[in-house]
């Protein structure tokens, strides 16, 4: 990942102008974002968070931030969008979508002529068109018990898990209990037995602004499908028939797509569930939504451009895991992963059959600027899910939509086991664990994850980390101090990481060297 600048950058940077609607009449309402310069009180450099309150934030997104981000506590970008410069810019016939304020914008419904208007205004930065998201549809088939393998725990879902060596994490207790996991998605029919109401911690709906993201009065048949699927394959369990990844973590729901005929998300949804998720403490968010028709790979793709993917960006430097589905494009003239995708901090996730054969849908990488992706694969191919049409109702559907909930499944109970990992340790832990590590391509990535194998990855002894958290920080320093003034005797191992100079003594010129290193971090 770039230097931690980049997601302040992201933050005071907008879109490029995209593409005017397919098929739209300019005369109508349309949603817009509008960015402002500063926020009132203060700008980037002047801010000082001892002198706000952020009661927006959770005690678990502040405790996460301190634990696992390089943004580690309240920031610039916390701060509320002034309610003055919304109301000051604001028409009679102008409809508030979404306020973010990560991006210290307002989306509206506005017309063409209202957002000229804007032009020249003091308060307002810039302004930019919200483009909808088209997703290929997702086959689906009804279940076929010849196609699995089953057990007595797990059903037709076991291969799917043991493919990537999670049933034997499983066995270990390793379930993802108490990770907090984001689901952005089309809806959730939680009445059905996978979900157990004591395991959603929240629940909202960001098209219809309420808290029910089970098809309601106003949504269209099938709403709810997509995010039931994905969500089960991550965290979903009735014994005997299905179980996620992470079967027993606590679920964060967001319906942040618009379904009508094809799938369709607004891009400020999907950036202001990442935002309400990562307050509450979220752990790890999970998307399996793809942006491409107005962007162009060889200008967009870069990691830099897309606002998903710099939303996905930012909130990894908060300390949340982002996984997020490659994309279905492999077999047509696109060819290459969407975004957010492209993001150089997200687990992107390819799609394998159940006897690891990439699938011709899969996208591709590399890049615009030439990363590889996907970084990893799991089942996308006939994956065991929940369906809707019955609280007991089970389906099987192929897609990269799929094989992502399965890898955020994997990071919880990477999370459980190692709470001090940082997003881009689990991520480089499933990379270079995956069986194609040693030769990544553009089709297979790193290759298929090996859960158990990421469980003991192993970083590299990091001199000064004598605590062993993976990271170095004060904590480092007054454990080594307490080892010196005890004369504590140390394993072997503890030695050389704890003999910062090298000069075959642990003494108190090793501290004077460790915290040299902590201040210059």
């Amino acid at each position: 990942m770039r230097e931690s600048q980049r997601y302040i950058t992201f933050l005071i940077i907008t879109l490029l102008c995209g593409f005017s609607a397919y098929g739209q009449d300019e005369d109508e309402n349309q949603p817009y974002w509008i960015f402002f310069h500063d926020k009132e009180v203060t700008d980037q450099t002047s801010f000082n968070p001892a002198e706000h309150e952020f009661p927006h934030l959770s005690q678990r997104a502040l405790d996460r931030r301190a634990l696992r981000g390089t943004v580690t506590g309240p920031a610039y970008q916390d701060l509320p969008v002034p309610a003055l410069y919304i109301d000051e810019i604001l028409g009679p016939d102008v409809k508030v979508r979404t306020v973010s304020r990560w991006l210290n914008a307002v989306s509206v419904q506005a017309s063409q002529d209202f957002i000229d208007d804007l032009d020249g205004n003091m308060l307002v930065k810039k302004t930019k068109r919200i483009h909808k998201v088209t997703k290929k549809t997702i086959k689906r088939n009804t279940r076929d018990e010849e196609v699995y393998l089953t057990d007595a725990d797990y059903g037709s879902s076991y291969d799917q898990n043991e493919q990537i060596n999670v049933v034997a994490a499983h066995e270990l207790g390793l379930t993802g209990t108490d990770i907090w996991l984001l689901m952005l998605d089309t809806g959730f029919y939680t009445d059905h037995l996978v979900f157990q109401e004591e395991r959603i911690v929240a629940e909202y709906d960001f098209v219809q602004g309420d808290s029910i993201t089970s098809n309601q009065e106003g949504d269209v048949a099938g709403q709810h499908d997509h995010g039931t699927a994905t969500a089960s394959a991550a965290g979903g369990f009735v014994d005997g028939e299905l179980r996620g990844t992470a079967y027993e973590c606590k679920f964060l729901l967001a319906k942040t797509e618009i379904l009508d005929e094809e799938i369709e998300a607004e891009e400020d949804l999907f950036v202001a569930a990442l935002e309400w998720g990562e307050a509450l403490g979220a752990d790890i968010a999970s998307s399996s939504l793809g942006y491409l028709e107005w962007y162009t790979y060889e200008d967009d793709l870069d990691g830099e451009t897309a606002i998903t993917t710099r939303g996905v960006d930012y909130a990894t430097s908060l300390g949340i895991v982002c996984v997020t589905s490659a994309g279905n494009e492999g077999n047509t003239n696109w060819f290459h992963i969407i975004a957010p995708a492209d993001a150089d901090s997200v687990i992107s996730v390819g799609a394998v059959d159940a006897f690891n054969v990439a699938a011709s849908f899969s996208s591709h990488g590399p890049t615009a600027d030439g990363r590889i992706k996907p970084e990893v694969l799991a089942r996308g191919v006939g994956t065991f899910l929940a369906g809707t049409d019955s609280t007991r109702e089970y389906i099987s559907g192929s897609g990269t939509s799929f094989a992502a909930p399965l890898i955020a499944g994997a990071c919880a109970v990477l999370l459980e086991a190692h709470p001090n990992w940082s997003p881009m340790m689990v991520r480089e832990a499933l990379m270079m664990t995956a069986d194609g590590n040693t030769s990544p391509d553009n089709t297979r990535g790193f290759g298929l994850v090996d859960v158990m194998a990421a469980l003991d990855y192993d970083f590299g002894n990091v001199f000064g980390d004598v605590n062993n958290d993976d990271d170095l920080n004060v904590s480092d320093a007054v454990l080594l101090l307490e080892w010196v003034l005890s004369d504590t005797e140390l394993s072997e191992m503890e030695f050389e990481v704890a003999d910062i100079n090298n000069d075959l003594q642990v003494d108190i010129l090793d501290i004077v060297v460790l915290v040299e290193w902590i201040l210059t971090l």
